[in-house]
């Protein structure tokens, strides 16, 4: 292929990942289907080994296209920049729909649940034990993600690597509470649509957190490796933004679902 165009954007080379990734990902719901209704789970774990390398060599070939080839530049960088805010705008669609089922369930309960909201017989958390805890935690590790970005943007890349290091620890400190907090929770996801919405809307959004962790931690290896300049850092802006938004949806989730619930 050419080099030379008359446009300052990167056409991208011809990639198996994107088609191999979508069957894989097809492939993984129908391994998750049998998994359910047969109880076979060894077609699951094998299709998401098959994801998982997959995406690891598209994450590669795109960082040697951005760092080693230089294909990123400003207009590039700009447009992703635009992709990542859409993409971030679908995943708080999302989240608007569980928030939606929620306070629909809550506003009108119906007769099956005997008209009460959280229903009889669901005993709720403490909103100032581990949900209170999880919540500082989240909104100390954006404050340690916003002072590892400034040290970036002001070339203190050692400052930035500890920093950057205190957030992924405190990620992982949080998805360890939620697991125990469900390990000790006294309902499950059967227990009416309280249950349901409850564990399908903490659950997506500990999977999330857990997303945000991965794409943290790759940033701080590229972060080691100086991958990044205080100009030219696109990963680490896109892995913030990430992780801001979850924060952000954790507390409307921690106020609307264990503090109002209380």
């Amino acid at each position: 292929m050419s080099t030379n165009h008359n446009h300052p954007f990167h056409l991208v080379t011809i990639s198996p990942w994107p088609i191999i990734n979508a069957f894989n990902l097809m492939n993984l719901l129908l391994s998750l289907v049998m998994w359910f209704f047969y109880l076979n789970s060894s077609l699951f774990f094998f299709n998401m080994f098959i994801l998982i390398s997959s995406m690891f060599l598209w994450w590669r070939d795109v960082i040697r296209e951005s760092t080693f080839q230089g294909f990123h530049s400003l207009s590039v960088m700009k447009l992703m920049k635009f992709s990542m805010i859409l993409f971030i705008i679908s995943e708080l669609f999302f989240f608007i729909s569980l928030f939606w089922a929620y306070f629909h369930a809550m506003s009108s309960p119906s007769i099956e649940i005997g008209l009460l909201w959280p229903p009889k017989n669901i005993i709720m958390f403490n909103p100032f034990s581990i949900p209170l805890l999880n919540s500082l935690i989240l909104i100390s590790s954006g404050i340690s993600l916003t002072w590892s970005h400034n040290s970036l943007l002001n070339s203190n890349y050692k400052e930035s690597m500890i920093s950057l290091m205190i957030t992924i620890i405190l990620g992982m400190y949080f998805s360890s509470l939620q697991f125990i907090e469900y390990l000790e929770a006294p309902f499950c996801l059967n227990d009416s649509t309280f249950g349901s919405i409850f564990f399908m809307t903490t659950g997506f959004h500990g999977l999330h957190v857990i997303i945000g962790i991965i794409f943290l931690s790759f940033t701080f290896i590229r972060l080691i490796n100086l991958h990044f300049s205080s100009i030219h850092h696109f990963n680490f802006e896109a892995a913030s933004w990430y992780w801001h938004f979850v924060d952000v949806i954790w507390l409307f989730l921690y106020i609307s679902i264990y503090w109002w619930m209380f």
